[in-house]
Order: C-alpha cells, then sequence, then structure tokens
C-alpha cells in the first residue's frame, strides 16, 4: 500500500486544524477557569461588589472566548480551504 503525496497533503492539513483548535482552545479554558475562580472569591470577601464583579468577570470572559473562535476559525480554514 504506497501513500501519495495528496494523502498525506490531506492528513497534514487534518492534523493541522486539529492541533490549532486543541492547543487554541486550551489556553482559553484554562484562563476562564482563573477568572471565575479569582471572581467567586472576591465575591466572597466582598459580597457588596457582587455586581461590579460580575460585569467585569462576563466581559473578560468574552475577550478570551474570542480567543478560541480565532483558533477554531483557523481549523476551519485548514479543514476546508487548505493551504495551497
Amino acid at each position: 500500500m504506497e501513500i501519495t503525496g495528496e494523502a498525506l497533503k490531506q492528513v497534514a492539513q487534518l492534523l493541522g486544524a486539529a492541533i490549532a483548535i486543541g492547543l487554541g482552545t486550551l489556553g482559553p479554558g484554562i484562563g476562564i477557569g482563573l477568572l471565575a475562580m479569582g471572581a467567586m472569591q472576591s465575591i466572597g470577601r466582598n459580597p457588596e461588589a457582587a455586581p461590579l464583579v460580575q460585569t467585569n468577570m462576563i466581559l473578560a470572559i468574552a475577550l478570551n472566548e474570542a480567543v478560541a473562535i480565532y483558533a477554531l476559525v483557523v481549523a476551519l480554514v485548514l479543514v476546508f480551504v487548505g493551504v495551497g
């Protein structure tokens, strides 16, 4: 069984997409967990500041999630468009 150059190219594209989405979501996942942990500790220590903390936490989570969306776009480009 011989593997052609086209098959290797397709394998490389799919492997690149898997690595892009895997590593691209690892950072935001950890970041969102740390954000939520800090917010919950802050609210636990100062319940009166809960609305301000929640607003800032939601904004930071949205910005953090944008990184994962960029990784998804890169992975989809690799899968459907390819590199050449």
